[in-house]
């Protein structure tokens, strides 16, 4: 082999580590990344079961069931649609009724969604910024509260 050739071999053979090593930490990541839906979007678009996603919404009042141990089952809404929620484990200690809520996990076979992961929000004012986005976009998020949807939507629909 002359120089030019060998040069040229240890090049491909740079570069085949390389594209290897960024194709498996491709792979790797792909098993982690969650996108996150409303209960709207599940309901129009329920995804596969084995997909990750990220649920978010409000806790719908008077759905919280506890019990014996530590799973829980409540409905999280966007104030159009809601999707039951079953999460085994602790909550955190600002999970109510009525509050935003960004739950992890995956759709089951039955259309409940099973979370492995529940996070509330930390103070009066935070909200997850896609539960916001989501509820500005249908007019039901009007300074920084949710709009009753007892109020017509056009109320909302400037933010």
């Amino acid at each position: 082999m002359t120089r030019k050739q060998k040069r040229l071999a240890g090049l491909f053979g740079i570069l085949a580590v390389v594209a290897t090593a960024a194709g498996l930490v491709l792979t790797a990541l792909s098993d982690s990344v969650a996108f996150f839906n409303s209960p709207t979007d599940i309901v129009a678009h329920a995804p596969g079961e084995t997909q990750r996603i990220r649920l978010g919404g409000i806790v719908e009042a008077g759905t919280v069931h506890r019990d014996a141990g530590q799973r829980v089952s409540f409905r999280v809404t966007d104030t159009v649609e809601s999707v039951p929620v079953v999460y085994a484990g602790l909550l955190p200690d600002l999970f109510r009724e009525g509050q935003g809520v960004v739950a992890e996990g995956h759709l089951g076979s039955d259309r409940v969604f099973v979370a492995d992961t529940v996070l509330a929000k930390h103070d009066e004012t935070y909200m997850p910024k896609e539960v916001v986005d989501d509820l500005k976009a249908r007019g039901l998020w009007k300074d920084g509260a949710i709009v009753s949807a007892a109020e017509p939507a056009a109320k909302g629909a400037g933010l």
